[in-house]
C-alpha cells in the first residue's frame, strides 16, 4: 500500500529540489523507493493474472526520479513522483500500463503514448474504414465511468490522405490513444488502492485488445 510518509516526502522534495537536500535525505529516499518497488510488485502480481506482461518486476517497471534537465528551461534536478510502467508481452498485445503517485496529481493511464508512422497510419485507416468498433467501446458506461473519454494530441485539421469531411475525423486526427484515471490522496492512501489499479488497467483490455488486433493483423485476421 502506499503510505502517508511516501507523499511527505515527494512533498519535501517539492519544497527542497536541490542536490544538496537530496544528498542529506538519500537513506530516506531509498527506504521509500522500496516501498514503492513493493508497490510495484503488488501491481505486477496483480496483472499477470489477468494479463502477460513483459516487465520482469516493480524495480524495473519504475522511472527514474532524476530528471533531464539538458533540453528543459526547469533545471530542478529531480521528479516529484513516483512512476512506472509496465509492457504488455508478445507480438500480439500492444499498448503499456502506466501509474503516477504524487501528492494531489495521482493517475493511472495505458494505451500508445507515441505510436510510429506505420501503426499510426494502420489505426488512421482502420478507423475510416469502420470506427463503429472503437465508438462501442467508447460510448459504454463502464468505460465513461473510470475514464470519461479518449485522451491524446491531436491534430488540429485531417491527417495527409484523409478526408476532412470524413464522419470519424475526430478520431482520425489523434496522434495519442491514452486512456487516463485521476485518484484523490485519500483513494491512494486508503489500504485497497493496489486492487484500485489493477482493476483499472483490467478496464483498459477492450481497448487494448481492439487496438492490439489493428496493430497487429490483416483485413483477414492474419498475422502482419
Amino acid at each position: 500500500m502506499i503510505k502517508v510518509s511516501n507523499f511527505q516526502f515527494l512533498k519535501s522534495l517539492k519544497d527542497n529540489n536541490d542536490r544538496t537536500w537530496f544528498a542529506d535525505h538519500k537513506q530516506e529516499y531509498l527506504q521509500e523507493q522500496q516501498e514503492i518497488e513493493a508497490f510495484a510488485d503488488e501491481l505486477l502480481d496483480g496483472l499477470n493474472k489477468q494479463d502477460v506482461i513483459e516487465t520482469l518486476s516493480g524495480k524495473k517497471s519504475l522511472y527514474r526520479i532524476y530528471r533531464d534537465t539538458r533540453f528543459s528551461k526547469d533545471k530542478t534536478p529531480y521528479k516529484t513522483h513516483w512512476s512506472g510502467s509496465f509492457k504488455r508481452a508478445g507480438k500480439s498485445r500492444r499498448g503499456s500500463y502506466y501509474f503516477q503517485l504524487e501528492p494531489g496529481n495521482t493517475f493511472i493511464g495505458g494505451g500508445f503514448w507515441g505510436p510510429n508512422a506505420d501503426d499510426l497510419k494502420l489505426v488512421r485507416e482502420s478507423l475510416a474504414f469502420d470506427a463503429a468498433p472503437l465508438r462501442e467501446i467508447l460510448q459504454a458506461p463502464d468505460f465513461i465511468a473510470d475514464f470519461k473519454a479518449l485522451q491524446g494530441d491531436q491534430l488540429k485539421t485531417a491527417p495527409k490522405g484523409f478526408d476532412t469531411t470524413h464522419p470519424d475525423i475526430d478520431l482520425i486526427r489523434y496522434k495519442q490513444f491514452l486512456l487516463v484515471k485521476r485518484f484523490s490522496d485519500a483513494e491512494v492512501l486508503n489500504g485497497n488502492f493496489a486492487e484500485l489499479v489493477v482493476q483499472t488497467f483490467v478496464n483498459m483490455r477492450p481497448f487494448l485488445n481492439y487496438m492490439s488486433e489493428i496493430l497487429t493483423t490483416d483485413a483477414n485476421g492474419l498475422d502482419l
